[in-house]
């Protein structure tokens, strides 16, 4: 992605849009050093208040919904939500990325390495995603605050709890958002890339009954919980519905994630919980994976009983994340993007998610919502960095979008 993303500095024109590099550069360090797992996000969204609020935002614009009480996370704090009236007529615009991140974040000492920011300890992540998008946001405020640019009426949204489930964009109080009629949203990849959809996730909990019974003793008495998931699992990867899912023209995916039971080794499990994912762009065929597994993990448990002849049972709950979405290249949100990279001498390409966005709820909340990166590589791994050519790019891109009527 470096190489990407450099090509496209070249010819970058930043006479209209120009920034302080080296406060970017600094604040995007500095929030990455500060913890904020999701749910514990209240030490960065301090941080972001007290810059607005430096910079003259009156503490009467700035305000935080009560997302985090709907989560199942609970968490510290909601999305917190800035709107800056309009110098000039325009349009309303949305500008956001979520402070949330992954717990390999925690403890990160960023470190500037070349063109790159990466953890100086090897053990931790960077938090790029989305410190960086974050970022972008801020300083895009920081720098029409600070030197009285004109712009159109503003909304600055950061959303908590991104990274468990788009949660803070799911239960964002779209009242507080003042009617925006363009938005933007900046996460993970290179600056020029407009990604314009992205897939539906189901969230799958199984809870696999079985029987138990002494393991030395008496096994034919009991029933193996994981026995009966062993078997469903196995029918689902050879029958080609775990895993890449291609059946015809349509496509999806389907993962068991996470497993968990039993505590003894003299006792047949008599209960295991299982949860598991299925994703696909098509809602009609996302149910069909979700049903598959169901009908697997239910066959499963009929085929298995005991001595005695009883069975084991499952109880199956399949709970829509978010749905997918695909914006029309002549959606306004995504046309201004398109003219804004332009303007400065990049060249924007599009695509389509296949891992799930806050513009998803976003778009599901009834704001189109288009999607950029800036710069972060290798998230949610030890082997994180970011960009810094691609960030500052992000960032021009933003303050084109805030400023132009």
């Amino acid at each position: 992605m470096a190489k990407r993303a450099a090509s496209t500095s070249t010819n970058l024109d930043t006479t209209e849009v120009t920034i302080n590099s080296h406060a970017a550069i600094s604040r995007v360090t500095k929030m990455m050093s500060i913890p904020g797992k999701s749910g514990e996000e209240r030490a960065i969204a301090d941080f972001i208040t007290g810059e607005l609020k430096n910079a003259g935002v009156p503490e009467s614009a700035i305000q935080t919904d009560s997302a985090n009480k709907k989560s199942h996370l609970g968490g510290q704090i909601g999305n917190l939500i800035v709107k800056l009236p309009g110098t000039v007529k325009g349009p309303r615009r949305l500008l956001m990325g979520h402070i949330d991140t992954v717990p390999l974040c925690v403890g990160c000492r960023p470190v500037r390495d070349g063109n790159l920011i990466r953890p100086k300890d090897p053990t931790t992540a960077l938090g790029g995603d989305n410190r960086a998008g974050a970022c972008v946001v801020l300083t895009t405020a920081l720098e029409i605050l600070k030197r009285k640019l004109p712009h159109p009426p503003l909304t600055l949204l950061w959303p908590v709890q991104e990274e468990v489930g788009l949660v803070g964009a799911k239960y964002v109080n779209a009242a507080k958002l003042g009617n925006p009629e363009l938005s933007f949203n900046w996460d993970g990849g290179p600056p020029d890339m407009l990604v314009i959809g992205a897939t539906g996730d189901f969230n799958i909990e199984i809870k696999v009954n079985g029987i138990a019974s002494h393991a030395g003793a008496h096994p034919e008495d009991g029933v193996n919980a994981a026995a009966i998931a062993a078997l469903a699992i196995t029918d689902l990867t050879r029958d080609g519905w775990h895993g890449l899912i291609q059946k015809g023209r349509h496509s999806g995916t389907s993962n068991i994630g996470v497993i968990s039971g039993g505590d003894a080794t003299n006792v047949v499990m008599s209960q295991l919980q299982i949860r598991a994912e299925a994703r696909s762009h098509d809602p009609k065929f996302r149910q069909k994976i979700v049903d598959q597994i169901r009908k697997a993990f239910e066959k499963a448990a009929r085929e298995l009983k005991n001595a005695a002849g009883r069975r084991g049972s499952i109880e199956f709950e399949a709970t829509l994340k978010y749905e997918s979405f695909k914006m029309d290249l002549n959606e306004p949100s995504v046309e201004a993007a398109k003219s804004a990279m332009e303007s400065l001498g990049m060249a924007p390409a599009y695509r389509i998610s296949n891992g799930g966005l806050d513009a998803n709820w976003m778009t599901a909340n009834g704001i189109p919502t288009v999607t950029m990166g800036c710069g972060q590589q290798s998230i949610h791994t030890v082997d994180e960095t970011l960009h810094i050519e691609s960030f500052l790019q992000a960032c021009h891109v933003a303050m084109k979008l805030a400023t132009t009527v």
